[in-house]
């Protein structure tokens, strides 16, 4: 059984501790692979061996960083199917996902950051003196040192690569933890870092729990900048360790996304995205749209069509090209999901299709007989009031709600009752009330007749609870409460 290893200093590495987690592969609910069991001795080495690589890898010419990762991206777009492969065996997402969106994103990041750092600008302002006379005000800027990367498990190497990219590109150095849950692409991407010469200490993989190795990360005092994604109550620990540490802070966090859809859509392609928009990896992407707010003359033809579409799609084995909906990621989170469907039940809602595990382990395309993991039905619920538990807090599964709303007022006050604003998305022709209500929208990033559209140049992140600072762009601006994204398909 493999035994994944650490990624310090340049070189594979065992835990300090000598000890390893299981790895679970969600479609058989089996173990595959074994993970380190790191503490904070794995975190002080990693971090000594960043510190030590900071000052050389800072002064190296964004012309050499972007010759060094641009050769990061050949070797990944080399390897893209066995990426691909890992990735889905390790989260349970299709393969065909994970081959068409997380591995092609995770090298349009290197790309982009490896291009973007050597087009940064350094403003100067010529400055009139009272008394006469002239000077220059300029800015400079450097990076910062060593920067704590601590991703998630539902895009895993999409949103690692997304976290440490920026960071290596503006010649800072790395102190990274993917999670525990989906380890293996990470790991193998530790391999390629290696064999594309990236300079010892730069980047560092340290693998383990959120308690152990995320907290060390956070707490050390020699790693100046922290960026995270995933959940809010982590989030909060996260800020109460790193805020009096004056440390920067970037934190990505839950979501309760709404999905608006007006009677004046094109509806073809509203339906289509829209059962992507709820049901792509599970439901397991924090952008998913999980409560459908329905304009009412349009909602009994949209209830009718969408449920159609929803119980056609096939859950099946992740390595099957026919499958749509693969498996949960663990165990732990299938029986929350289930707990919400109970409670969606209790709370007066509607099952109109899904709502079970599977009935039938689904068979493995291997030939190994059936796959006795962690499979749910894509289900929609209806019937709920937009400010039951159900509709306010995040499931991160294949759930979604559906209910009608008869004014922009009303729909607005659904969208904006919860205690998330991460993303939205609206469905309207209507040019002036695209914009009107994504003005209204309590919502960091919003896609009007679209979904999932993402241009690296413009920041990202979420507003309330959904997180602080701005992931992306060449300059995140950072001074308004509530600055958002808007992105239009024309």
């Amino acid at each position: 059984m493999q035994k994944i290893q650490n990624y310090i200093g340049g070189e594979l590495a065992e835990p300090a501790s000598g000890d390893y987690l299981d790895n679970f592969e969600p479609a058989t609910g089996e173990v595959y692979s074994l993970i380190p069991d790191s503490d904070e001795r794995d975190v002080n080495a990693a971090a000594a061996a960043a510190k030590a690589a900071f000052p050389a890898w800072g002064a190296t010419p964004p012309e050499e960083r972007f010759e060094i990762l641009m050769r990061l991206v050949s070797l990944i777009e080399r390897d893209l199917e066995s990426l691909a492969v890992a990735e889905s065996v390790d989260n349970g997402k299709p393969v065909s996902l994970a081959r068409s969106i997380d591995i092609p994103r995770a090298i349009a990041n290197f790309r982009f950051y490896a291009t973007a750092a050597m087009h940064t600008a350094n403003e100067s302002y010529d400055t009139s003196l009272p008394g006469g006379g002239k000077a220059i005000n300029y800015t400079m800027r450097h990076p910062i040192g060593v920067a704590g990367c601590i991703s998630p498990w539902n895009l895993p190497l999409y949103l690692f690569t997304w976290k440490i990219a920026p960071a290596l590109a503006a010649g800072c150095t790395v102190v990274a933890k993917p999670s525990e849950v989906t380890p293996m692409t990470a790991s193998m991407l530790s391999e390629l870092c290696i064999e594309a010469g990236l300079p010892a200490g730069v980047l560092n993989i340290v693998h383990g729990t959120g308690p152990k190795v995320g907290f060390a990360i956070v707490a050390h005092k020699d790693i100046k900048a922290i960026s995270f994604t995933g959940g809010t109550k982590t989030g909060e620990e996260i800020a109460r360790t790193a805020a009096p540490m004056f440390k920067k802070l970037s934190l990505e966090l839950g979501g309760k996304n709404p999905n608006i859809i007006f009677a004046d859509c094109k509806y073809d392609d509203m339906l289509a995205t829209t059962v992507r928009s709820s049901f792509s990896n599970q439901g397991e992407i924090c952008l998913c749209g999980s409560r459908i707010f329905v304009e009412r003359p349009l909602y009994d033809r949209f209830k009718n069509d969408f449920v159609k579409r929803v119980a056609a799609l096939k859950v099946g084995d992740p390595a099957d090209p026919a499958t749509d909906v693969g498996a949960i990621v663990s165990k732990q989170h299938f029986d929350k999901i289930m707990s919400y469907i109970e409670l969606a039940k209790t709370e007066g809602g509607t099952i109109l299709t899904g709502g079970y595990a599977l009935s039938e382990p689904p068979a493995s395309t291997s030939g190994g007989g059936s796959l006795n993991g962690w499979f749910i039905e894509p289900t929609i619920i209806e019937g709920l009031k937009h400010d039951c538990r159900t509709n306010l807090e995040e499931i991160f599964g294949p759930v979604v709600t559906i209910m009608p709303f008869d004014t922009e007022e009303e729909a607005l006050s659904y969208a904006n009752c919860v205690r998330y604003g991460l993303s939205a998305t609206v469905w309207t022709e209507n040019l002036s009330r695209a914009h009107r209500v994504a003005a209204s929208l309590e919502s960091g990033i919003i896609w009007i007749n679209c979904w999932l559209l993402r241009d690296l140049r413009t920041p990202f992140g979420g507003v309330k609870d959904s997180g602080i600072g701005r992931e992306g762009g060449f300059e995140a601006i950072i001074f308004f409460t509530e600055e958002k994204n808007v992105c239009i398909k024309l």
